[in-house]
């Protein structure tokens, strides 16, 4: 899996104002300070106070991801959604032939298109019903029903996109745990963290 199918629309801000910053502590005058990069800002150990100045290394991107790793990505609590489409609100509405990965079994594909027909052909009958006047409540209680099993039945290879904020210290974190993951998207996710700016500060083995 290539990094582009998990990773686009890449921001990075704050870089050179933070690595000019992690000079601060050795610093009288910090205006007299350059923002090329240290050996200090290289060597940074892992979760010392060292590397705080990667919190200051903004990234900003969309992230496409299976159901699985979106599970996974969530243990990361300085890796923010900014938004996300949402299988509450659109379940019926994707084509399903995209969005699952290609390790979905196709009779699992044609269940949910099965359902995800009779769902949408009941709410037809709702609408050309209400429209003529007649109660639906019944109805109403049926399509709840199987909406909800569509929302239970979706497997964990459904992808979905989502605006995602981070810092480089989440994104070291995350390399060094994910790296060599069974999931193809998290190995596409570090193979992306390579590419950044400096990736050299994300990568090393300090």
């Amino acid at each position: 899996m290539n990094y582009e199918e998990v990773v686009s629309n890449v921001n990075v801000y704050g870089l050179e104002e933070s690595v000019k910053g992690v000079k601060y502590p050795v610093s009288v005058d910090v205006n007299k300070k350059a923002d090329e990069l240290s050996r200090r800002a290289k060597h940074a150990k892992v979760s010392s106070a060292q590397d705080n100045y990667l919190n200051g290394i903004i990234v900003q991107f969309d992230l496409t991801f299976t159901n699985k790793a979106w599970v996974e990505a969530e243990r990361y609590h300085l890796m923010e959604f900014v938004s996300s489409q949402s299988t509450m609100q659109k379940i019926t509405q994707f084509d399903l032939e995209q969005v699952y990965n290609e390790f979905v079994d196709e009779r699992i594909v044609e269940i949910m298109k099965e359902k995800v027909l009779a769902y949408n052909e009941l709410q037809a009958d709702i609408k050309r019903l209400k429209a003529e006047g007649k109660d639906v409540t019944t109805l109403n209680d049926v399509a709840s029903n199987k909406y909800l099993e569509i929302l239970y039945s979706n497997p964990a290879g459904f992808r979905m996109t989502a605006r995602m904020t981070t810092n480089y210290r989440q994104l070291r974190k995350i390399y060094r745990e994910r790296k060599q993951h069974r999931l193809p998207e998290w190995r596409a996710f570090c193979a992306w963290i390579e590419t950044l700016p400096h990736s050299e500060m994300l990568t090393s083995e300090q």
